[in-house]
């Protein structure tokens, strides 16, 4: 049975990255903040499917993450990295609080480099399926490379998860096991809700080639690429899920 761990699973592009793994057959440990009453109904439709509340930022929410996920299922074949917050308020630069930096900073890199910690050795201790130990996908972001002086903190740390993507690309190489990560663009979820009207405007303007929103579903299907052993020679590796807005264009 092919099991994976995926985190953000309670909306967003985590949902629909869970629906696309369970799709294919995957055994499915969701990981999210959102108690569990509240998503309950959510996931009762999914086979195979045990939802996880816990707090990325905690150590011990991430390691009761993976221990469901081995308990249940004695394997975690997949690791898919999607929880993130953008600040609570987009501050200027100059303005950032410690307390804004530090609650993005703790979910978003920190949380997340612990926990592919923690998955990484246990993938190590796994048997080789097909010559590979395991797959690993991070969801970064276009912000990993395009300043945005008013969410400073979000930049920053998706910058930190695209060297942590090259990190355990290059330290996990030896042990089958690849390390990849996707870039969103402008993608249609909670976060950017509040912004729609800008980015409306933006893609009217002509920022995004393909001239629409990105959806969950975009993103769910390149992370599933990522983990399907269709790339087997591919590892360190960042794909643009954004339309084609990282193209500098005259």
């Amino acid at each position: 049975m092919k099991v994976a761990l995926i985190t953000g699973a309670a909306g967003g592009i985590g949902y629909a990255t869970v629906e696309r793994f369970a799709k294919e057959g995957y055994a499915i440990v969701a990981m999210d903040i959102v108690p569990e009453e509240k998503v309950a109904d959510k996931f009762a439709s999914l086979e195979n499917t045990v939802y996880v509340s816990g707090n990325l930022a905690k150590a011990e929410d991430r390691l009761n993450a993976v221990e469901t996920a081995i308990n249940k299922f004695g394997v975690i074949t997949v690791l898919v990295n999607v929880a993130g917050v953008a600040p609570r308020v987009r501050a200027d630069l100059l303005e950032m609080s410690e307390e804004s930096y530090d609650f993005v900073m703790d979910i978003n890199l920190r949380g997340t480099f612990f926990l592919t910690q923690l998955v990484a050795n246990q993938m190590i201790r796994q048997s080789k399926e097909e010559g590979v130990k395991g797959y690993i996908a991070n969801v970064s972001s276009c912000s990993a490379y395009t300043s945005s002086v008013n969410r400073g903190e979000y930049c920053m740390s998706k910058a930190g998860m695209s060297m942590m993507t090259k990190l355990f690309a290059d330290r996990l190489a030896k042990d089958g096991i690849l390390v990849n990560e996707i870039c969103p663009g402008i993608i249609e979820t909670g976060m950017t809700e509040k912004v729609k009207e800008k980015y409306d405007n933006l893609i009217a303007g002509g920022l995004v080639p393909l001239n629409r929103w990105g959806t969950p579903e975009d993103c769910a299907n390149a992370l599933y690429t990522l983990c399907s052993g269709a790339l087997g020679y591919t590892t360190g590796q960042s794909i643009d899920v954004d339309g084609g807005m990282h193209i500098q264009r005259l």
